[in-house]
């Protein structure tokens, strides 16, 4: 059974990253650039170091990503007044717009995407999915 239950969730994650990839591409956003900006905030964003625990992933791949959503304008880094050695990135005027405008598109796919199941039925999934997540967490 727990065979089965890994390839359903294989499969979904597969399916709705395709659909997340496909939405995203129209804002020139990678599914993992939108989940960085999905973390940031324009005032006091996050530290390079806190976004990749978050991420679970390398401290240098981050740093690509921010490089890359630096170089598009979305992002901007800045001294970390707590931890002058540390830096922290922020969502530039740019960053907030294209995350809201890919938020509200990504949004409208999602709520397409899960129309199959009733109100109830996405909080009974919500609940096991969470239950679930916390469970691997607390195994990492």
């Amino acid at each position: 059974m727990a065979h089965q239950q890994h390839r359903i969730i294989y499969d979904l994650y597969a399916l709705f990253e395709s659909s997340d990839r496909q939405i995203l591409r129209t804002f020139d956003l990678t599914t993992t650039q939108y989940a960085v900006l999905l973390l940031l905030d324009a005032d006091y964003g996050q530290r390079l170091t806190d976004l990749s625990t978050r991420m679970v992933c390398e401290r240098s791949t981050i740093t690509r990503i921010v490089d890359r959503l630096e170089r598009a304008g979305l992002v901007r880094r800045v001294p970390d007044m707590i931890d002058r050695r540390s830096a922290r990135a922020v969502l530039t005027r740019a960053g907030v717009e294209r995350r809201a405008d890919a938020y509200a598109a990504h949004a409208r796919m999602l709520e397409r995407r899960l129309s199959a199941l009733s109100e109830t039925e996405q909080h009974q999934l919500a609940h096991l999915l969470e239950k679930l997540r916390t469970g691997l967490r607390q195994e990492l």
